[in-house]
């Protein structure tokens, strides 16, 4: 039987721009007391951008909390009260300059919920249509395309490790029955 633990108290430690950090003391099964530290998150979206020749658009940034630069599907944060298809069509136009005419939800799953409230919300855009990206301000994105086969490989070699972007290519993989 899964237990539910119940929390006896909760205390905000940091609230920032993007997430707060939460303690919440709980009891556990054996009747004793544990500490959880959570990190709020609003959530976000992840866009695989599908061109008419079965590429997926890309983006090339570097990330901090990684010290790399990693080749990632377009994403981004939803803003309080945001619907999350409005941030993922805000968010392609943004980092890539595409728009879609087409966009539909493939899947929504935690980022890494031993830790995080963070919901992605991952998208299929499609009938892309290119334009000039307009990234956020301290955003520094280099868009490129990849087919399909090629990006399959190099999720196998170790090449393509963002979590976001390696779960919405193999649900691209699956919705293609490829």
């Amino acid at each position: 039987m899964v237990y539910h633990e119940k929390t006896t108290k909760s205390r905000k430690v940091y609230e920032g721009n993007i997430i707060t950090l939460r303690l919440d003391h709980i009891r556990t099964k054996q009747g004793g007391e544990s500490l959880r530290e959570i990190v709020e998150h609003p959530g976000g979206v992840a866009i695989v951008a599908l061109t008419d020749d079965h590429k997926v658009i890309l983006v090339k940034q570097f990330r901090k909390p990684a010290e790399d630069v990693l080749l990632e599907i377009p994403a981004g944060k939803i803003e309080k009260g945001e619907d999350p298809e409005h941030t993922a069509v805000r968010e392609l136009k943004e980092e890539t300059g595409y728009t879609a005419s087409e966009m539909e939800h493939l899947m929504t799953f935690y980022s890494s919920p031993g830790f995080s409230t963070e919901k992605i919300y991952l998208y299929l855009a499609k009938n892309l249509v290119p334009g000039e990206p307009s990234p956020d301000e301290n955003e520094h994105v280099e868009v490129m395309s990849y087919p399909l086969d090629e990006l399959f490989q190099m999720i196998d070699q170790g090449e393509l490790i963002d979590g976001k972007s390696i779960t919405g290519i193999q649900a691209l993989q699956r919705k293609l029955n490829i």
